[in-house]
């Protein structure tokens, strides 16, 4: 796999880097925008069992080297200088797929013990999730968010490669038995293949009570097959959804979140207009063509321990080396903060055409960087 670029020095080396923050800023993960990350998504592995069309090749892709991923108490430590020293306010776990990691219930308890106020979320197939989730929630997880993209088997396995439907459903109801809730489902529609199927993947959800998101399908597929004229845009999206429901905006302020909110009523079919009460609420994520850099939150780690403080960034930052290196916590804070300072101020995509002829890709895949 194509590696991504380091700006500065190599992992043991502790020289600032390029375009380093000026003295005297606040504290806090901050950046030339004015803008302050204290959502933190950590990823915990690279592998993934399932082979989703959108993010990863059918054969899979080269992993990690066990000891190249960050260990428990590694993972631990960063997520202590993120919370005590940069001023963190919320953690999600993320992969490949977390629930892979054979000490994933050892981690969360070590994390919740050492925060016992921090909101940790979890993003997961779904895959196995039935066995764990009343774990999980012991060891002190908050809520967990589920990748469903079909209802339908036949179309399930086309978009995963896998036919692991009716375990990521099992997965579903346990999360919500346990009390892993609200229960979120993220869904990336397809043109031609799972598009259509967005009215009733919404009344499933809004049925059992679950928050159902749609997000835009993102240049971050390892088969690089992604274009701007395919993908299924959220203004498409509320057009399908459209049919049977009318959107309302939600009262409650977006503060940050990547997706845009929506009141739920059914769709008259006689005048066209809203009747009933409300159903619930469904999100859309429209990352490329609505995008929602100006308020974003988020600083990223990957499971090698790298920062990313964009998804769509070709740059990342070694963490994990500085800290094997021996490192203090003030140290590794400083060097995050460093690298957050440089993040852009947009992706770009907004201003790619339909053919997006000038438009590179990041050489990672969403599996490799962590959603």
């Amino acid at each position: 796999m194509p590696q991504p670029r380091e700006s500065g020095s190599g992992p043991g080396d502790r020289a600032p880097l390029p375009s380093a923050r000026p003295a005297g800023l606040a504290p806090g993960l901050v950046d030339r925008y004015g803008r302050r990350a204290t959502d933190m998504r950590l990823s915990l592995t690279d592998k993934c069992n399932l082979r989703c069309t959108y993010c990863m090749p059918a054969e899979g892709l080269e992993w990690l080297a066990k000891q190249a991923v960050m260990t428990a108490e590694e993972i631990v430590r960063i997520v202590r200088v993120g919370v005590d020293h940069l001023g963190v306010r919320e953690l999600r776990l993320t992969g490949g797929e977390p629930l892979v990691r054979a000490d994933l219930i050892d981690i969360i308890s070590a994390l919740r013990k050492a925060h016992p106020e921090l909101p940790i979320s979890m993003t997961t197939n779904g895959v196995g999730l039935d066995k764990k989730a009343a774990a999980l929630k012991s060891a002190g997880l908050s809520r967990i968010n589920v990748s469903l993209d079909s209802l339908h088997e036949e179309t399930f396995a086309q978009l995963t490669r896998r036919p692991f439907l009716d375990r990521v459903l099992a997965g579903v109801d346990a999360a919500w038995a346990a009390g892993l809730g609200p229960v979120k489902l993220n869904a990336v529609l397809m043109r031609g293949i799972n598009d259509e199927e967005s009215p009733s993947l919404l009344a499933w959800a809004l049925e059992r009570g679950y928050e159902l998101r749609f997000i835009e399908q993102m240049p971050l597929d390892a088969d690089h097959g992604w274009t701007r004229r395919n993908m299924i845009t959220a203004a498409e999206i509320r057009e399908l959804l459209s049919v049977d429901y009318v959107l309302g905006p939600d009262p409650r302020a977006r503060d940050g979140a990547p997706a845009e909110r929506f009141e739920v009523r059914r769709r008259d079919t006689g005048s066209g207009d809203a009747t009933g009460p409300v159903l619930g609420t469904v999100g859309i994520i429209a990352s490329v063509t609505e995008p929602f850099c100006s308020d974003c939150r988020r600083t990223r780690i990957t499971a090698e321990g790298k920062i990313m403080s964009c998804l769509f960034s070709r740059e990342e930052f070694d963490l994990l080396g500085h800290l094997r290196a021996g490192a203090t916590d003030q140290q590794l804070a400083e060097r995050w903060q460093d690298a957050m300072w440089l993040k852009p101020k947009a992706h770009g995509m907004e201003h790619v055409g339909l053919d997006a002829p000038d438009f590179v890709q990041p050489d990672r895949s969403m599996s490799a960087i962590g959603g």
